[in-house]
């Protein structure tokens, strides 16, 4: 684990050794539990496999933040994390789901055998980013870890559940993306500002896609 400096009052923990790996985020999720619970620390953000955390650089050393952050990597692995359930359905296909037909002929299969596939495995929600609410879901089918299409949508609708990359999602509001999609979710919005939690979504959650 290497702690970089982010400028005057931040670091950024990197764990990354390439590719996105499962193991590393979760024992991050831990990591990132410890810290928001930690008064010397101000602002904990999550990414793939990496941590940027602030803190008051007025009150507090440098070089005490860092061993710190040193000490909870090394107690991250223990932290407990109590994960929730959601069960998503969706409507695949069609024309909330235009990339259902490209997706299939890429990897060879049929349609109802890529439903399937989306829908027969539980997801885990590795981090939210790119856009408020955006939940980057891990523990796509070998199969279905297609790479993003080759020239973006302007415009993708609110709710699309989209694959690419390796992960899968559900867009939390309309915009471009060049993510393949795959259908369209029946949940509640994914994001609100007004909700004291505003997003549907948190890192570690369990998601599962069912045929709507």
């Amino acid at each position: 684990m290497r702690i970089n400096y982010a400028g005057v009052d931040a670091f950024l923990l990197d764990m990354s050794e390439g590719a996105f790996q499962d193991a590393i985020q979760a024992r991050i999720w831990g990591l990132e539990q410890l810290l928001t619970d930690m008064p010397e620390i101000q602002t904990v953000i999550l990414g793939a496999n990496n941590l940027l955390v602030t803190y008051d650089c007025e009150r507090h050393q440098a070089s005490a933040i860092r061993q710190m952050l040193q000490t909870a990597w090394e107690q991250a692995g223990s932290a407990h994390i109590t994960p929730r359930e959601l069960v998503i359905p969706v409507t695949y296909g069609g024309l909330e789901g235009e990339d259902l037909p490209f997706v299939a002929k890429t990897i060879g299969l049929s349609e109802s055998e890529v439903v399937a596939l989306h829908t027969g495995t539980s997801y885990r929600v590795a981090m939210v980013g790119f856009s408020p609410g955006f939940g980057y879901l891990t523990g796509v089918p070998q199969p279905l870890a297609i790479p993003r299409r080759n020239t973006p949508r302007v415009h993708v609708e609110q709710k699309s559940v989209c694959l690419g990359g390796g992960f899968t999602a559900v867009t939390p509001s309309p915009g471009p993306s060049g993510w393949h999609v795959l259908g369209k979710a029946h949940c509640p919005d994914l994001f609100d500002a007004g909700a004291n939690t505003p997003c549907l979504l948190k890192a570690g959650d369990i998601v599962r896609f069912v045929s709507a």
